[in-house]
């Protein structure tokens, strides 16, 4: 049973995919790929949630654990729980706009900035997008380059790789 404000988390190894997990009472707030940190988690968590306990648990975390594992077991293509991220009016847009895009789909960083009415914004679109606390819920993933080509993610490109391989996503190097 979750608790107001704490924050649960705890780290997933499932199948060749390590991911850190943490939720509020609302909603899953933190994903990091293997590439993350304990500290990351705690500085993103509180940087959000200043006033938040964190603490490690699996039993409050199982439906997301389970959804998790469902994706990476190639079972299921799209997350039914919350989501309780915080962040500005900007970002909160452009994050929208990346849970639109359909699993085995992409977009390029215009196609965002226009999703969002602000085609200019293709460079903040690209920090917004690399400030996504809940990588692959949030499908940040999923926007290529312009020609198909495969650009940066806060997870590690190689992450990408494999999450992009997963969704049978053709990509260029």
């Amino acid at each position: 049973m979750f608790k107001e404000n704490t924050i649960y988390y705890q780290f997933l190894i499932h199948n060749g995919w390590k991911i850190y997990i943490a939720a509020t009472e609302k909603g899953i707030c933190y994903l990091g790929t293997e590439h993350s940190s304990l500290d990351e988690l705690f500085n993103i968590c509180k940087k959000q949630f200043p006033d938040c306990n964190l603490k490690e648990a699996k039993e409050e975390l199982s439906l997301y654990q389970t959804q998790l594992t469902e994706y990476f077991d190639g079972l299921r293509t799209e997350f039914t729980f919350n989501f309780d991220v915080r962040g500005t009016t900007f970002q909160m847009n452009v994050w929208n706009a990346l849970s639109q895009i359909p699993y085995g789909s992409t977009y390029c960083y215009s196609d965002i900035a226009n999703k969002i009415d602000n085609p200019k914004a293709v460079r903040a679109v690209g920090t917004a997008i690399g400030s996504n606390p809940i990588a692959i819920v949030i499908p940040c993933h999923r926007v290529l380059g312009k020609n198909g080509s495969l650009t940066g993610f806060s997870g590690g490109l190689d992450v990408k790789e494999k999450l992009l391989m997963l969704e049978k996503i053709p990509y260029k190097y």
